[in-house]
């Protein structure tokens, strides 16, 4: 408390009055805040609970994995959904100061494109990866399965900058539209393929049961949980360098 009073009471401390600077500040807050709980909850699954999960005997399973995954996935998955919506109010408000800007200096800049081909890039290679998982037959071979993504989100990525370069872009809203749009497919991944597939799991294994599929779920929940484990590492590169590493667009 008397840290907080010095801050808005020292000299020398000035606050934004105009509106956006705060707005902003509180977006990039909430976004990191709800992205550390999203990223640290995949990190904590992908490196410790698979490999500790495989040590439990069945009795042990049925009292663990119920109490446990309910819990770690509720906020996995809402995290996941705050951290991309967040992030994603915070880029289009960096969008329209960008078309501001370009139009100040004689670009014809609409901010629909930058926004809808975001949105329609990255749902179709989202709906694609969520099939592609759900249909099941590349979960046993990752090699494939991951020069297949690799190649499909490259091409978005590529797709994306070729439609969005006409010189008033910033380096902030092109390098965003990229990591966001890993975001955005991340996110699809928890909701479409991982809890999708969890929920049943957990409830199977609290029943004691274990249906004749079981084993395709986890395996595809599984995959699906490591191939974020990866994405995430390009993600938070272009997140990084939207206002620290200039490589597209303008400054």
């Amino acid at each position: 408390m008397i840290t907080v009073l010095f801050a808005l009471f020292a000299p020398n401390i000035m606050l934004q009055q105009d509106a956006t600077p705060n707005v902003l500040i509180v977006l990039r807050l909430v976004h990191l805040v709800a992205g550390i709980t999203w990223l640290g909850l995949l990190y904590f699954f992908n490196l410790v609970n698979v490999p500790f999960l495989q040590q439990l005997d069945p009795p042990s399973r049925r009292t663990v994995v119920p109490l446990l995954m309910t819990r770690a996935l509720w906020w996995f998955r809402w995290a996941s959904v705050v951290t991309v919506f967040a992030g994603i109010w915070y880029w289009m408000i960096i969008v329209g100061t960008d078309k501001r800007n370009g139009l100040e200096q004689g670009f014809p800049a609409s901010g629909g494109l930058a926004i809808g081909s975001f949105f329609l890039i990255w749902t179709v290679v989202s709906l694609l990866m969520v099939g592609i998982f759900s249909m099941g037959k590349l979960n046993d071979k990752p090699a494939v399965l991951g020069a297949i993504f690799t190649v499909l989100l490259v091409a978005a990525a590529y797709l994306y900058l070729s439609l969005n370069t006409h010189g008033w872009e910033s380096n902030n809203l092109l390098s965003i539209g990229i990591g966001g749009g890993l975001g955005w497919v991340m996110m699809m991944n928890v909701w479409g393929v991982i809890w999708r597939a969890q929920k049943r799991l957990i409830q199977w294994t609290a029943e004691g049961v274990a249906p004749p599929n079981a084993a395709k779920l986890a395996r595809m929940s599984y995959i699906a949980s490591r191939v974020n484990f990866w994405m995430s590492f390009p993600m938070l590169f272009f997140m990084a360098a939207a206002s620290h590493y200039l490589m597209f667009g303008v400054k």
